[in-house]
């Protein structure tokens, strides 16, 4: 006797189900393919990720999968008790949320990771973005690649590059800024994932997120304008900034992943005698970087990572008169990082 079994008890998780929609892109040396239920969280996709360069860190790029799910939404009318359970499952793994729950799970062993959302975060398209489907993208292609996930930004051209960093306020996106206005390539802002033997950097050189007073340096009164019109994300500091997206063909991108060749630490401090780069021995640099990049630090790649860099340059940059003096002192770096700062 056949007995017909309702779906939702012989599939309660819809690991069986196809979520509906798709796309497949390729990220920081990874194939990507992103599935969800939702044609809203595919254009956050696309607004993140689309119409970027592939770079490419090994032979074969592995395959993730990250599943992006709309949860039903909350009930509005008075309950006794809290909304049910909504069941789902992506990417090996199996998960329950409610309508008023996000929540984000990564598995790098089967790499892949699940994305609950609620449907109120679509009002909120930077920080869904930004905190849920962004963070599990970068989680799970470091973890199944072994990259190292540096907070810090990097420009550089012909493949060399710069790492920069420093803490809030150095003036990292007012430098980087101004290295795009004057043509060097852009890597990323905020995210750098580096290949700990190689030295291979890569990023998503979507956005550049930039405060109202560091367009006062820009020489064109066209160019500010247009930064002007960008829409403005306010992070959780309270800290309002505009969002510059860099896909417009007006600014140099990397097509490739960056060669790192010197690590630079931005100061907020003034060049007193006009010498804005200063060499720093190992002894000064390492200890600088642990506590800099205290969580990559604590990851595994680590220590192959710092026997890497060891081999690396390292200066503090301070600031000048403008902007553009940085810029040459790291177009100096780029060419040639041995002989810089001596």
């Amino acid at each position: 006797m056949n007995i017909k079994v309702p779906e939702i008890l012989a599939d309660p998780f819809g690991e069986r189900t196809a979520a509906g929609m798709h796309r497949e892109l390729h990220l920081l040396g990874a194939r990507v393919r992103f599935e969800s239920n939702s044609a809203d969280l595919l254009r956050l996709v696309d607004t993140a990720y689309a119409g970027l360069p592939r770079h490419r860190l090994a032979r074969v790029a592995p395959q993730l999968r990250v599943r992006l799910m709309l949860t039903s939404p909350e009930r509005k009318r008075a309950r006794a008790e809290p909304d049910p359970l909504q069941m789902m499952s992506g990417a090996g793994l199996i998960g329950a949320a409610t309508g008023s729950s996000s929540f984000m799970v990564v598995s790098p062993e089967d790499r892949g990771a699940l994305v609950a959302i609620a449907p109120r975060m679509l009002r909120f398209t930077y920080h869904t973005r930004y905190e849920l489907i962004e963070f599990a993208v970068y989680t799970l292609a470091t973890r199944v690649q072994g990259l190292v996930p540096l907070h810090g930004a990097c420009v550089g051209r012909a493949g060399r590059g710069v790492l920069l960093l420093g803490p809030s306020g150095a003036g990292k996106s007012t430098v980087t800024l101004q290295c795009l206005l004057e043509g060097l390539g852009f890597l990323a802002e905020d995210s750098v994932f580096v290949v700990p033997d190689t030295l291979l950097a890569t990023g998503v050189s979507n956005f550049l997120h930039v405060r109202a007073d560091s367009l006062r340096w820009i020489a064109q009164r066209s160019r500010a304008t247009k930064i002007r019109q960008s829409p403005v994300i306010v992070r959780r500091s309270g800290v309002r900034k505009y969002e510059i997206d860099l896909r417009g063909g007006e600014y140099q991108l990397a097509e490739r992943p960056m060669k790192l060749g010197a690590i630079v630490f931005l100061s907020s401090r003034r060049a007193m005698d006009g010498h804005l780069l200063k060499r720093l021995s190992q002894a000064e640099a390492l200890p600088m970087l642990v506590q800099e990049q205290a969580y990559a630090a604590s990851q595994p790649p680590w220590t192959s990572f710092t026997r890497s860099v060891a081999r690396l340059p390292f200066f503090e940059l301070r600031r000048g008169q403008h902007p553009s003096e940085a810029v040459a002192v790291l177009r100096g770096l780029i060419d040639s990082p041995a002989r810089a700062g001596r």
